[in-house]
């Protein structure tokens, strides 16, 4: 059964809404693009870190470990692509959802 973080993290990549968080102390300000299962067997989501505090410059991509994740909910806002594609990614190993894949490819 899929975390509560899961549920609201793949809901807002089927509706392309933003996510807003708190991840190691930190608010974030994201879009998700990908979901699923890491090689450890965690959640994890691969998402374009657009607004928020980071250690780093902002925007970039994150991998979050959503067992991690506190104080999440969805809202409604541009969406955001994200950065060059130049290398694949290895935050999700079992992906479920991905959003230029499962989601655009139906329209």
């Amino acid at each position: 059964m899929p975390s509560h973080s899961y549920t609201l993290f793949r809901d807002a990549i089927l509706a392309e809404r933003q996510v807003v968080c708190s991840y190691d102390g930190r608010i974030r300000e994201l879009c998700p693009h990908i979901i699923g299962i890491n090689k450890s067997g965690e959640e994890v989501v691969l998402a374009w870190q657009f607004g928020g505090e980071s250690s780093g410059k902002l925007p970039q991509w994150r991998c979050l470990r959503l067992a991690n994740v506190r104080n999440a909910h969805a809202r409604n806002g541009r969406w955001h692509e994200g950065g060059s594609h130049l290398t694949e990614q290895t935050c999700v190993s079992e992906i479920d959802l991905d959003i230029n894949v499962h989601v655009r490819k139906r329209r």
